[in-house]
């Protein structure tokens, strides 16, 4: 049996409603898409901020992943940093509790002092952070209404204040154990130690770089 021809003009019209059905199905981009720019601008501005810090590599290696949240804003940098050492000393914090308390069945007494302390001197150093990290969050950035500016000022400078006071807490946790016989346990606190410094180190330049550009 001969099948039915369309004519040519309804061919046309079917073909062209065909085209016009592919091109509004086409894939539509997922919500929230990022423009892979921003990534990329964010990775360089991290780079060139780290710069200014003592131990620009751990810096770049810690904060790149987190280019696109950053971008070129220099304030969710240092948050991010800052955030970044707190995960780090809770960390150490929690370790450093474990060992102390398995120290407490040893025979080296002078280790478990220093253990203790240790602990009691990252103890602070989370509290520490953690208010730099909540000041942060509540900035009157602009300097916006009465006093705006001065407030601004002073809470940058607790922010300073607690990031250097924890940095110091945990150079006090390493310098305890200068009076402790050499061994495994010792060198592995004392590494885990220096290496969280570097972190604090790092968010505290940031901070510092951050509240010199920016205090009205």
């Amino acid at each position: 049996m001969e099948k039915t021809k369309l004519p040519t003009s309804l061919h046309f019209f079917y073909t062209l409603l065909f085209l016009i059905i592919f091109s509004v199905l086409k894939p539509i981009p997922a919500v929230g898409y990022a423009d892979p720019g921003s990534s990329t601008n964010g990775t360089d501005f991290i780079r060139t901020s780290c710069v200014t810090t003592l131990y620009p590599d751990v810096c770049f290696t810690a904060l790149s992943r987190y280019a696109a949240a950053v971008q070129r804003n220099p304030e969710q940098l240092a948050r991010v940093a800052i955030s970044v050492s707190l995960a780090k000393v809770k960390h150490v914090a929690a370790y450093v509790s474990n060992v102390s308390r398995q120290a407490d069945y040893g025979a080296n007494p002078r280790a478990a002092a220093a253990l203790h302390d240790c602990f009691s001197n990252f103890g602070d150093a989370v509290d520490e952070i953690r208010g730099s990290l909540r000041q942060m969050r509540h900035l009157n950035v602009g300097g916006t209404g009465a006093g705006g500016g001065e407030s601004f000022r002073f809470q940058m400078s607790n922010v300073q204040t607690w990031m250097s006071a924890a940095l110091t807490d945990q150079e006090t946790c390493t310098d305890g154990f200068q009076d402790v016989a050499d061994g495994p346990l010792k060198k592995e606190v004392c590494d885990r130690a220096t290496e969280v410094k570097k972190h604090t180190s790092n968010a505290l330049a940031l901070v510092n770089s951050y509240a010199e550009k920016s205090v009205p």
